[in-house]
């Protein structure tokens, strides 16, 4: 093994712009694999069978590449310039989720992770893969072994030098690189990150049930969201920081320097006005290379309905009454429980003309509940 070799891999990613770089053997995290089977055996996934269908692959690196010897984790920086839960109180304003205002965080580090991995092939005269998110890598247990943080009680990674705000990417190689010592958890009696969760998701310190994340909800999850969660949501339109904001080693955290992940104004918490008016294409010219794209204009519009029937802004009624017959059922339905909550006799006036025609059963089913 090359310590050599090491440390100017690591001089290569400080310049190419990485704020951490850490390296582990690709050997699996203590016990993570057994998490994850545990997590998939209870169904707290919800509607993430992609995390079913990989999870052999996912459980350890050398099931998703066995010639694998060494493991380099990268990190970039996505710190807020301020404090993120101050737009809760902005009622008027969908609230999206700090990591997914910047441009699409797998696009910025997978061009750096690319170029870096060509050096180490180089350097180390070795083979190398790249993985960012969407891979099956259980990149957080890989990073805490690595040394990059400790996952917290809230499940996602802390850093002592950055807090709650990294972007994690990794290379795997054949090389035999030395691995860095683990980061010890430094969570202690702080219960912070559980105890604000609007949906209380988390069922015990380092146990969370996705079905009642409102991150999971507002991006995953493909159907209609219960009742139970929505008044819990807010006006979170698309993701949640509360867990992640919370965070006391936040103090040491700073906000990002890289222009590639400065906040997009297009997605810095706009006004549910616009919002409203969206349609397919209008949605997609707006959010073109950042991580709300993905979700699609239907489930992004399902989470601005919500957001607007807790605003208490009448003056967004007309735009939602106008979304009563739109062509999805996740829209329509989430328009009538919107309309119910702002103006429930301008509801009940629409229901004789509009609820006779309705076809899903789901949007029958607000109807009925919003005229009950």
């Amino acid at each position: 093994m090359s310590e050599p070799l090491k440390s100017e891999i690591a001089r290569e990613a400080e310049a190419l712009g990485f704020d951490v770089v850490r390296f582990t053997s690709a050997d699996a995290a203590d016990g993570a694999g057994a998490a994850l089977h545990a997590f998939l055996a209870e169904g707290r996934h919800g509607d993430m069978g992609w995390l079913a269908a990989t999870a052999d692959r996912r459980e350890a690196p050398l099931a998703l590449w066995p010639e694998a010897r060494s493991v380099i984790l990268l990190g970039l920086n996505y710190g807020p310039d301020g404090d993120p839960l101050s737009i809760l109180g902005e009622r008027s304003r969908g609230a999206i989720s700090v990591y997914a205002q910047r441009a699409d965080y797998h696009d910025v580090f997978k061009a750096k992770l690319k170029t870096l991995a060509r050096l180490v092939q180089t350097l180390a005269e070795a083979e190398v893969k790249v993985f960012v998110d969407t891979a099956p890598v259980m990149e957080k247990p890989l990073a805490a072994k690595a040394g990059v943080g400790w996952q917290g009680k809230h499940t996602n990674l802390v850093s002592r030098d950055f807090g709650s705000w990294l972007f994690i990417g990794s290379i795997f190689t054949t090389a035999e690189l030395p691995a860095d010592a683990p980061e010890e958890d430094h969570c202690g009696g702080c219960s912070r990150c559980l105890d604000i969760c609007p949906t209380r998701a988390f069922t015990a310190p380092y146990r969370i049930d996705a079905r009642r994340c409102i991150s999971y909800l507002t991006i995953e999850h493909k159907g209609h969201i219960a009742p139970e969660f929505r008044e819990a949501m807010g006006n979170r339109i698309f993701g949640c920081d509360d867990c992640l904001a919370v965070c006391p080693w936040n103090k040491f955290a700073h906000a990002a320097r890289k222009t590639t992940l400065s906040v997009r104004e297009e997605t810095n918490n706009p006004p549910l006005a616009e919002l409203l008016s969206l349609d397919d294409a209008a949605f997609r010219a707006r959010f073109r290379g950042t991580p709300v794209k993905r979700t699609g204009r239907d489930r992004f519009m399902r989470n601005v309905l919500i957001a607007a029937g807790n605003s208490g802004d009448v003056t967004l009624m007309p735009q939602i009454e106008g979304l009563l017959d739109d062509a999805s059922p996740l829209v329509r339905a989430m328009a009538v429980w919107a309309l119910s909550r702002l103006a429930p006799q301008r509801l009940r006036a629409l229901r004789p003309f509009l609820a006779p025609a309705e076809a899903d059963p789901a949007v029958r089913g607000e109807w009925l509940e919003a005229a009950a």
